[in-house]
């Protein structure tokens, strides 16, 4: 056990220091069993924090984000968090005005995460396999960057669903609809 905690510990330093070293404006933590981004990587990463540009957290065990984050990363255009225990995000996440992308999906969302929807440069976001039922139409309806928005394997309500497609000016990726059974 403890010598699979040291590799592990060992593969997110090397990612980290290989960020650093050659000056990419990438980091890619996918898969690093992390429960929640290492404290160290901020100081560690401190004069490269402005030019990191894209974060892959996927397929951890992140139960949530700090504030701290996404202050630290504030240039960030996408953020991957794909496949981890999130269910809310934390308010910052309005104050990233490059964010272009970001993946939510396989996280335990219960509602729409409403920060989201005050983010100006989004494009895409992806929330599929949540348990979302319910979402801010008119809010999404009011950003004018969206293009793509995946709920597929949601609970999404039917009421949602007949509200939406008239509002929403971008590709709304939907499950199809279960047919009723009948008495």
């Amino acid at each position: 056990m403890q010598k699979r905690m040291g590799e592990a510990v060992a593969r997110v330093a090397r990612k980290v220091n290989d960020t650093v070293e050659n000056k990419t404006d990438s980091l890619d933590l996918a898969n690093c069993k992390l429960m929640t981004f290492p404290i160290g990587i901020y100081k560690a990463m401190r004069s490269v924090t402005e030019g990191i540009h894209c974060i892959s957290l996927a397929n951890n065990e992140l139960k949530s984000l700090t504030s701290r984050f996404v202050t630290t990363f504030s240039q960030l255009r996408e953020l991957n968090l794909a496949g981890n225990y999130l269910h809310r995000l934390p308010e910052e996440i309005t104050s990233l005005l490059h964010l272009r992308a970001i993946n939510l999906s396989r996280n335990r969302f219960r509602h729409f995460p409403e920060p989201l929807a005050t983010v100006t440069t989004l494009e895409t976001i992806d929330l599929e396999e949540n348990e979302i039922a319910e979402v801010p139409v008119e809010k999404l309806a009011s950003m004018a960057s969206l293009r793509s928005l995946n709920l597929r394997a949601n609970p999404v309500s039917p009421e949602v669903r007949l509200l939406v497609r008239p509002l929403v000016p971008f590709d709304l990726l939907l499950s199809p609809e279960e047919p009723i059974p009948k008495a």
